[in-house]
């Protein structure tokens, strides 16, 4: 856990300057610039072809982790060749499709807002730009090169994000010039990302693909199953908000979205390594250090995430502040997606011991069924509620697939990710909740959010240190002490 947690730690610094660009972008940058309908167009075609992606990667990019180290020194061109060409076995049928019947596709899509008819290549081209990146940045991972993936994820669209709203903002593009950037610069990022994964490795091109190639190819499928519900879990809010609403109030939803998400940095920097050492764990059918980086990972993500989810909720009145008044509205949003990304959290590196194990068949028809659930409430709920429809939506599916892929694994491997510590925290985490509800300090907001902030970090830690809860983070702040002395 050790090398896990320093590793993890060098790609959350990089993840946090990325969430921190983001911010600014969307907090500040998009709702004073962009119209809010093109704020809203943006996030549907990114959330679109987010959507896209896992079909458009063929599920290469979680194939690739699962089979690598099988190939690592046998038929290794043929492998890395294989995985470069499966997605081409979704990404031709769905450009002829688009091209076939693009009038059908944008009168569905543009059904409530017609703005969106005219950017249905654009969703396209972002989801063909989504899946090659996830491809090439597997790539890197599977030769233990997270970091530089990690930055071009987390931080490089989102500079150039900021670069194209100034150029808008002085007037040197218009709208349609920053939407085709935009585009471009998703494209860009994967033709560095591919640069950069031939340096790592340059594949001879071979068709001698390897001997269990229908068997990788089965689990390519399967996995295209699993990553579109996920993805649907996360994203079909924001398409489906179109389909019901005026695309304003997907901007609207964004910006309560992204400051909830923000809980989930921990989270996305840690599986950077733990997903290839739950494989090598699971290869090497070591059950016993698999629990303990099962239970690790859990507590570790809870605390973390728990503590975000506490500096969210009691300064969001104060961030609100500092915030169009018509962005101001989504207390209930953040507070929501906020529980359900704690509750992703709280679930450790579940997601990667189900899908490196024989038995993520199964859990694939959980997603799926999931998915479908997440697309009914949304059907049901968004006319009735709106986007606070959309927000319950997210929290009862998420919740519900959670719990099922809990009961699984510990169903086959006899193992839970709660703890004594577990508890504790969730304790602490309500005290702290409780006592500083109650706290307002009189200043302007941002000397309040980092007031608070701060009072709340030293009480929350100090807790930690003298409970000894989570022997990682009390082995951090030890060092930490120990140094500053």
């Amino acid at each position: 856990m050790g090398v896990v947690l320093r590793q993890s730690l060098a790609n959350t610094i990089i993840t946090y300057i990325g969430f921190g660009v983001g911010a600014v972008n969307i907090l500040f940058l998009y709702t004073k610039i962009l119209p809010a309908e093109y704020f809203g167009l943006v996030t549907f075609i990114l959330a679109t072809g987010a959507i896209l992606m896992p079909l458009m990667a063929f599920g290469v990019h979680n194939t690739m982790v699962k089979y690598f180290n099988a190939h690592r020194y046998a038929q290794k061109d043929g492998f890395l060749s294989l995985m470069l060409l499966s997605p081409l076995l979704a990404i031709v049928p769905l450009a002829l499709l688009t091209f076939v019947f693009y009038d059908a596709i944008a009168a569905i899509l543009g059904q409530e807002n017609p703005i969106v008819k005219a950017y249905i290549w654009y969703v396209f081209l972002v989801g063909l730009a989504l899946a090659y990146f996830e491809v090439f940045y597997a790539w890197s991972k599977v030769h233990l090169k997270s970091v530089f993936g990690n930055f071009m994820k987390e931080v490089f669209v989102r500079l150039g994000v900021s670069a194209l709203l100034g150029c808008y903002y002085f007037g040197w593009i218009d709208l349609d010039v920053f939407l085709k950037a935009l585009v471009g610069l998703y494209l860009l990022r994967t033709v560095i990302m591919k640069i950069y994964a031939y340096l790592l490795y340059f594949p001879k091109l071979s068709f001698h693909f390897p001997k269990k190639t229908k068997e990788i190819l089965t689990y390519s499928i399967l996995i295209i199953l699993g990553g579109s519900a996920a993805l649907i879990l996360l994203e079909i809010d924001k398409v489906m908000i179109n389909q019901f609403i005026a695309i304003e109030n997907v901007a609207y939803y964004s910006v309560a979205v992204f400051i909830a998400t923000v809980i989930i940095v921990p989270s996305r920097a840690m599986h950077q390594i733990t997903y290839p050492l739950t494989a090598e764990l699971l290869d090497a059918k070591d059950h016993q250090e698999l629990k303990k980086l099962y239970q690790k990972t859990s507590l570790t993500l809870f605390i973390a995430s728990g503590l975000l989810f506490l500096l969210i909720v009691l300064n969001l009145n104060d961030l609100y502040l500092l915030m169009p008044e018509e962005y101001r509205g989504g207390f209930q949003i953040v507070f929501l997606i906020g529980l359900a990304r704690v509750l992703d959290s709280l679930l450790g590196n579940n997601n990667a011991i189900l899908y490196n194990s024989k038995y993520y068949r199964i859990v694939l028809v959980f997603g799926v069924a999931l998915a479908l659930l997440t697309i009914l409430l949304n059907v049901l709920l968004i006319p009735k509620m709106g986007i606070i429809g959309a927000a319950l939506a997210s929290l009862v599916a998420i919740s519900i697939f959670n719990i099922l892929k809990v009961w699984y694994v510990y169903s086959k491997f006899h193992m839970l990710p709660f703890t004594n510590g577990t508890f504790k925290i969730l304790l602490t985490l309500l005290l702290l909740g409780f006592l500083f509800s109650y706290l307002q300090f009189p200043f302007h907001p941002s000397v309040n959010i980092f007031l608070k902030s701060i009072l709340i970090s030293l009480m929350y830690l100090g807790i930690l240190y003298r409970f000894d809860i989570s022997e990682d983070i009390t082995g951090i702040l030890k060092k930490w002490l120990k140094k500053n002395r």
